[in-house]
């Protein structure tokens, strides 16, 4: 066994293969950009090295620099993680000849499945079902729309090094097709330097199941079931599970078995995933191998008890698999969410900025901690929360990498204990400082379709067509928010009358009597009023009536949380419940901030006569920015597209601003002329930063 190993990688999966190597008594040494000295992996780490500037071309993707720092270190293996140089062959091969164990596959079975075209070819011949088209290159468009026709609408165009939805058209005839065909290549030859395009039949109402194999060395694979990946957003997976709730036992044991005829027909050594594009009939069809440990790895962890970090571990030590396919469990359900840097409510552009507050909710689960025949399994617990990051409070989230922020992961009973379970994990997770994605994660996994596991890859596209807005996600019961605030409001008039010092006949006096104003906007604000009875400052109890006469609802709340603290947790009613609440925010700093389940209110608890007065106040309309270009989202500003004095039209280019590996065009809304240029290339912007001005 390795007595030290290198984690050519960063953030939380830097993090989690430390933990396990920690486990396993192995010392790690972590390597790191300008960007992440301060960062997580890098105090989890016995060592670190650092790689050079932020950017990845210059730190995390050049091989040279990662192997020189396995010998200056004397690391015996590097782990790749995900992203980065996991699945690059010519690395891989290069570690090998420079003696240095890569903990993954070997570089021939990466570059046998590194190429879609061939991939495909060697799923062919290990009977591994594919999708009917065409595998060879197509030479132009004219004989794509040939080829589509011969394999009957719809079909989806790819490019054979394509990746991350880029080279990717669907076509539903022939003027799609030849469009389709010719921007495919464009695209695939400006993101991948490789034009090859193939054709293959568009599956209807399609789902992304995976298959995740394990082999050794010594001939041995096994499967360890499927996650199902179908809720995705532009082709990036947003929500996984396992097993999945659509596929059969029979199905499984299908796909299962392709998967390893798959992987021993490229001699596939450690961890890795084969994609199946499955219809709605359950007909399933190969689409790539991920030669690598995925993202969402922690699923099949929980629901099989493995450690697939150590697997991989050992595996590259050469050790045999120690179990069988038939020992392989298939216990409770696993849901996994990716938490993002991004505002779900602009389009989900990037948040980048400092983690002011970061209190992830409380873990009980840690990657590694069970086996396959461990403790857990054999008591019958299926386990509660897990939380993987690479961040702290008070850390950066920086705009060169991605925008993972941590991925939460639950372990239930069955698929509605797991969603219980992830609800309220949501609803615990603290972040401020900076956006995330955790609103609309919250309204999928209220919306129906996914409750009832109806859903395909097309489920956000079709739902949230239009973008994700806040009243995308309903509360069932939205006064409870009401009762909340007005609870915290009555807690702080409490401890405030018991302030020493005050004037005799003008201290604060206790009313039970509140008018909650939710907030909304242009001043349009919804008045409830409120009574706050039999409170109980020794308990923190107290009842709690929204509305008046018959429609109004009474909320029995018991909470200790203490004032000030962003989460509280308590029971409503004699149900337990966890809500985010908070004084103010820089835009209403005398509201009470309620967030529960994905909805958010702010509101004023205000005496009846206050609210009498308030609806008499005038609104006060914001400035109008319309007249100039504001960046919206923290970025580098790569490039303006426009000069003083230049008329422009409704969608030109205007600028550039890259963030997360992203690149985000900005163009105009309207005609215009550009009055002053406001910000210079190569500039860092903040939110709502001017850019241009117009006339």
């Amino acid at each position: 066994m390795f007595t030290k190993i290198l984690i050519a990688n960063r953030g939380e999966i830097a993090c989690r293969v430390i933990k396990t190597a920690r486990k396993m008594g192995i010392a790690t040494v972590a390597v790191y950009s300008e960007a992440d000295k301060d960062a997580r992996h890098v105090e989890l780490a016995d060592e670190a090295v650092l790689l050079g500037p932020a950017p990845s071309r210059e730190s995390y993707l050049v091989a040279d620099k990662i192997i020189a720092a396995c010998k200056q270190t004397c690391a015996q293996a590097v782990h790749p993680g995900y992203g980065f140089l996991s699945e690059n062959e010519d690395f891989a091969r290069r570690c090998e000849e420079e003696g240095i164990t890569f903990i993954g596959p070997k570089h021939y079975s990466i570059a046998a499945m590194g190429d879609k075209i061939a991939s495909k070819k060697l799923a062919n011949e290990a009977r591994v079902n594919t999708i009917p088209g065409w595998n060879d290159a197509i030479e132009s468009a004219e004989r794509a729309v040939e080829i589509a026709q011969g394999i009957g609408y719809p079909v989806m165009i790819k490019a054979s090094a394509g990746g991350g939805g880029k080279g990717l058209r669907v076509a539903f005839n022939d003027k799609e097709a030849f469009e389709g065909f010719s921007s495919c290549r464009n695209e695939a030859r400006n993101s991948f330097g490789d034009d090859r395009v193939f054709i293959e039949k568009y599956v209807l109402e399609p789902r992304h199941i995976e298959i995740q194999v394990l082999g050794d060395s010594h001939g041995n694979v096994v499967y360890l079931h499927e996650r199902e990946c179908s809720i995705q957003r532009r082709h990036q997976k947003v929500i996984e599970e396992a097993p999945s709730p659509f596929i059969s036992d029979a199905t499984r044991q299908a796909m299962g078995e392709q998967a390893v005829a798959l992987a021993k027909a490229v001699k596939y050594q450690s961890a890795g995933t084969v994609e199946f594009v499955v219809g709605k009939d359950q007909d399933f069809y190969f689409l790539e191998m991920n030669t690598r440990l995925q993202v969402e790895h922690p699923v099949t962890e929980c629901i099989t008890g493995l450690d697939l970090v150590e697997q991989m571990i050992r595996v590259a030590a050469g050790e045999k698999l120690s179990f069988g396919q038939a020992d392989i469990p298939r216990q409770g359900w696993a849901i996994e969410c990716r938490i993002n840097a991004e505002d779900p409510f602009r389009n989900f552009l990037p948040s980048t900025g400092r983690l002011v507050r970061y209190q992830p909710p409380q873990a009980d689960l840690e990657q590694g901690s069970e086996t396959l025949q461990g403790p857990a399994y054999a008591a019958g617990r299926f386990g509660g929360v897990r939380v993987d990051t690479g961040v702290y409070e008070g850390g950066e989230i920086p705009m060169f990498y991605d925008s993972m922020i941590a991925k939460l992961i639950v372990h239930g009973r069955d698929r509605n204990d797991a969603i219980a379970k992830m609800r309220e994990a949501l609803n615990g997770f603290v972040i401020r400082g900076i956006s995330s994605n955790i609103p609309f994660q919250a309204a999928l996994l209220a919306h129906p379709r996914f409750v009832t596991g109806e859903f395909n890859t097309g489920f956000i596209a079709e739902h949230y067509a239009k973008g994700f807005k806040a009243e995308d996600v309903p509360h069932d019961d939205p006064l409870f928010l009401v009762a909340l605030a007005a609870f915290v409001r009555r807690k702080a008039r409490q401890r405030a009358a018991g302030i020493s010092g005050q004037l005799p006949g003008h201290g604060v006096t206790i009313a039970p009597d509140f008018v909650v104003a939710v907030m909304g906007a242009e001043g349009q604000h919804a008045y409830h009023p409120v009574s706050v009875g039999a409170y109980d400052a020794a308990a923190c109890t107290a009842n709690v009536v929204v509305g008046a006469g018959e429609a109004a609802r009474t909320y029995a709340i018991r909470s200790h949380t203490k004032l000030g603290d962003l989460m509280m947790t308590g029971a409503v009613n004699g149900k337990p419940f966890t809500a985010q609440v908070e004084q103010g925010s820089a835009k209403r700093p005398l509201a009470i901030r309620v967030a529960h389940n994905g909805t958010q209110i702010d509101a004023l608890v205000l005496s009846p006569r206050a609210a009498e007065l308030m609806k008499l106040m005038p609104y006060k309309a914001p400035p109008d920015t319309s007249k100039f270009l504001l960046s919206p989202m923290p970025g580098l500003l790569a490039d303006v597209a426009v000069q003083v004095g230049q008329k422009v039209l409704a969608g030109e280019k205007l600028a550039v601003i890259e963030a997360m590996k992203m690149e985000n065009i900005l163009v105009a809304q309207q005609d215009g002329v550009v009055k002053a240029v406001l910000a210079g290339k190569g500039e860092s912007l903040s939110v709502d930063q001017p850019i241009l001005a117009f006339e």
